[in-house]
Protein backbone atom coordinates (compact mmCIF):
# COMPACT_ATOMS: atom_id res chain seq x y z
CA UNK A 1 0.00 0.00 0.00
CA UNK A 2 0.86 3.68 -0.23
CA UNK A 3 0.46 7.02 1.02
CA UNK A 4 -1.21 9.90 -0.82
CA UNK A 5 1.17 12.70 -2.64
CA UNK A 6 2.05 15.88 -0.41
CA UNK A 7 0.10 17.79 -3.41
CA UNK A 8 -3.23 16.15 -3.19
CA UNK A 9 -6.35 17.98 -2.18
CA UNK A 10 -6.62 18.20 1.05
CA UNK A 11 -3.63 16.42 2.13
CA UNK A 12 -2.39 17.01 5.84
CA UNK A 13 1.61 16.40 6.39
CA UNK A 14 2.16 15.68 9.56
CA UNK A 15 5.67 16.33 10.92
CA UNK A 16 6.54 12.72 11.08
CA UNK A 17 6.18 12.53 7.33
CA UNK A 18 2.53 10.72 7.66
CA UNK A 19 0.21 12.24 5.03
CA UNK A 20 -3.37 12.32 5.99
CA UNK A 21 -6.50 13.26 3.89
CA UNK A 22 -9.39 15.72 4.96
CA UNK A 23 -12.59 16.38 3.65
CA UNK A 24 -16.26 17.35 3.28
CA UNK A 25 -18.47 14.47 1.77
CA UNK A 26 -20.49 17.18 0.30
CA UNK A 27 -18.11 17.49 -2.22
CA UNK A 28 -17.24 14.92 -4.74
CA UNK A 29 -14.33 12.31 -4.26
CA UNK A 30 -11.75 13.76 -5.44
CA UNK A 31 -9.64 12.41 -8.45
CA UNK A 32 -7.15 9.79 -8.11
CA UNK A 33 -6.40 7.05 -5.59
CA UNK A 34 -9.19 6.12 -3.29
CA UNK A 35 -8.57 5.89 0.66
CA UNK A 36 -7.01 2.52 2.10
CA UNK A 37 -9.15 3.49 5.55
CA UNK A 38 -11.56 6.22 6.15
CA UNK A 39 -12.71 7.46 9.85
CA UNK A 40 -16.01 9.47 8.57
CA UNK A 41 -17.62 11.83 11.89
CA UNK A 42 -20.96 11.94 11.88
CA UNK A 43 -24.53 12.21 13.47
CA UNK A 44 -25.78 9.27 11.72
CA UNK A 45 -24.09 6.01 9.73
CA UNK A 46 -22.22 7.14 6.74
CA UNK A 47 -23.50 4.91 2.85
CA UNK A 48 -21.18 2.01 2.93
CA UNK A 49 -17.73 3.04 0.98
CA UNK A 50 -15.37 -0.34 -0.80
CA UNK A 51 -12.65 0.60 1.52
CA UNK A 52 -11.99 -0.08 5.14
CA UNK A 53 -13.44 2.45 7.49
CA UNK A 54 -15.23 3.38 10.86
CA UNK A 55 -18.02 5.73 11.70
CA UNK A 56 -17.42 7.96 14.97
CA UNK A 57 -20.71 8.95 15.86
CA UNK A 58 -19.96 13.13 16.15
CA UNK A 59 -23.03 15.84 15.64
CA UNK A 60 -22.20 18.47 13.53
CA UNK A 61 -20.67 21.56 15.41
CA UNK A 62 -20.29 19.32 18.61
CA UNK A 63 -17.75 16.50 19.97
CA UNK A 64 -17.82 12.85 19.51
CA UNK A 65 -20.47 10.59 21.22
CA UNK A 66 -17.57 8.50 22.92
CA UNK A 67 -14.02 10.13 23.90
CA UNK A 68 -12.93 6.78 24.45
CA UNK A 69 -13.92 5.36 21.07
CA UNK A 70 -12.85 8.53 19.47
CA UNK A 71 -9.26 8.15 20.47
CA UNK A 72 -9.11 4.57 19.96
CA UNK A 73 -10.52 5.22 16.49
CA UNK A 74 -8.09 8.36 15.84
CA UNK A 75 -4.98 6.43 17.13
CA UNK A 76 -5.65 3.71 14.51
CA UNK A 77 -6.10 6.18 11.96
CA UNK A 78 -2.62 8.03 12.90
CA UNK A 79 -0.85 4.17 12.68
CA UNK A 80 -2.41 3.39 9.62
CA UNK A 81 -1.05 6.65 7.76
CA UNK A 82 2.43 5.72 8.00
CA UNK A 83 1.94 3.26 5.52
CA UNK A 84 -1.98 3.84 3.77
CA UNK A 85 -3.97 6.16 2.47
CA UNK A 86 -6.30 7.49 5.55
CA UNK A 87 -8.97 10.19 4.97
CA UNK A 88 -10.66 12.10 7.47
CA UNK A 89 -14.26 13.48 6.94
CA UNK A 90 -17.19 15.35 8.09
CA UNK A 91 -20.31 16.80 6.07
CA UNK A 92 -18.07 20.35 5.57
CA UNK A 93 -14.83 18.81 5.90
CA UNK A 94 -13.77 21.93 8.31
CA UNK A 95 -15.08 21.65 12.09
CA UNK A 96 -14.83 17.75 13.00
CA UNK A 97 -12.52 17.13 10.45
CA UNK A 98 -9.96 19.78 11.88
CA UNK A 99 -10.72 18.92 15.29
CA UNK A 100 -9.83 15.07 14.43
CA UNK A 101 -6.73 16.18 11.96
CA UNK A 102 -5.61 18.05 15.10
CA UNK A 103 -5.97 15.39 17.85
CA UNK A 104 -3.87 13.43 14.85
CA UNK A 105 -1.31 16.44 14.85
CA UNK A 106 -1.01 16.12 18.86
CA UNK A 107 -0.66 12.01 18.28
CA UNK A 108 2.44 12.89 15.60
CA UNK A 109 4.00 15.22 18.62
CA UNK A 110 2.80 18.74 17.94
CA UNK A 111 2.30 20.51 21.22
CA UNK A 112 -1.84 20.55 21.99
CA UNK A 113 -1.84 24.21 22.89
CA UNK A 114 -0.62 24.35 19.01
CA UNK A 115 -2.31 21.30 17.54
CA UNK A 116 -5.67 23.78 16.05
CA UNK A 117 -3.29 26.22 14.85
CA UNK A 118 -0.82 23.84 12.56
CA UNK A 119 -3.94 22.15 11.07
CA UNK A 120 -5.29 25.71 10.34
CA UNK A 121 -1.97 26.94 8.87
CA UNK A 122 -1.55 23.59 6.44
CA UNK A 123 -5.19 22.08 6.16
CA UNK A 124 -7.79 24.73 6.35
CA UNK A 125 -7.75 28.18 8.29
CA UNK A 126 -11.06 28.11 9.19
CA UNK A 127 -10.86 24.35 10.78
CA UNK A 128 -12.04 23.99 14.35
CA UNK A 129 -14.95 25.76 14.48
CA UNK A 130 -15.92 25.70 17.73
CA UNK A 131 -14.44 26.47 21.66
CA UNK A 132 -15.58 22.93 22.43
CA UNK A 133 -13.69 21.83 19.38
CA UNK A 134 -10.54 23.82 20.22
CA UNK A 135 -10.85 22.54 24.03
CA UNK A 136 -11.16 19.22 23.22
CA UNK A 137 -7.75 18.93 20.60
CA UNK A 138 -6.56 20.29 23.67
CA UNK A 139 -7.31 17.84 26.14
CA UNK A 140 -6.59 15.19 24.12
CA UNK A 141 -3.07 14.18 25.37
CA UNK A 142 -0.08 12.61 23.98
CA UNK A 143 1.54 9.65 22.43
CA UNK A 144 -1.29 7.18 20.60
CA UNK A 145 -2.69 3.63 22.50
Amino acid sequence: MTTWTADGTGVLRLPSGRLVRGRGLRRALPDGPVPDFGVYLLGKQPADVPWEARWLQWRDFRLPSSPERARAVLAEAWRRAGAERVEIACGGGRGRTGTALAALAVLDGIPADQAVEFVRRHYDRYAVETPWQKRYVRDFGGSPA
